[in-house]
């Protein structure tokens, strides 16, 4: 590729994956800031959570290609060769999510699915106080977070090892097109 010439961008993720991505993290981050001061706002982020994560399981049989899980869910044997080849160094490139990316938005799926649910639990009249329903909760929350700061830290790896801002696509839904080398 000569070095004066901008490469050329493909569409990736279409609009509805963008904006379930960012209503998600601003929802989470609304749910987590108010957890303490406002149990209404807390309530009405979480339900916002669990609307998005039911889209985007519909949008996952449904969407466009690199919406689909069929896409990128891939089999757990694929899953350990791209990770012993991350560590490795010599992970391919992929146009829609690597292996590991496929497994971290179905595990944060599923995450922040539980921790939708459990805290709906805690505001029904028959788990309203529970104990074991309330640890729940906030183990689901906790281990969200630290799998959100997982998420971050393979957003920033493959970032910087494919010379590519995935924050950048992720707004604007756009990556540099498939190199022979590449996995579209």
């Amino acid at each position: 590729m000569d070095a004066h010439r901008s490469p050329e961008m493909v569409r990736v993720w279409d609009r509805i994956v963008r904006s379930f991505h960012w209503a998600l993290v601003l929802s989470f981050v609304t749910a987590w800031l108010t957890s303490h001061s406002s149990e209404t706002i807390h309530h009405w982020a979480g339900y916002a959570a669990a609307s998005l994560v039911a889209m985007r399981l519909l949008w996952g049989i449904v969407g466009t290609r690199y919406a689909r899980f069929s896409q990128f869910v891939r089999h757990p044997a694929t899953v350990l060769r791209y990770l012993l080849a991350l560590v490795s160094g010599r992970e391919a490139r992929y146009i829609g999510h690597n292996p590991a990316g496929g497994v971290m938005v179905i595990v944060l799926i599923a995450a922040m699915g539980s921790t939708a649910m459990t805290g709906w639990l805690m505001t029904t009249d028959a788990y309203f106080g529970v104990s074991w329903v309330e640890a729940a909760h906030s183990l689901a929350a906790h281990g969200l977070l630290v799998l959100v700061l997982f998420h971050i830290a393979g957003v920033a790896l493959a970032s910087f090892r494919h010379r590519e801002n995935l924050v950048r696509a992720m707004i604007t839904g756009r990556k540099r097109e498939a190199e022979p080398a590449n996995i579209a």
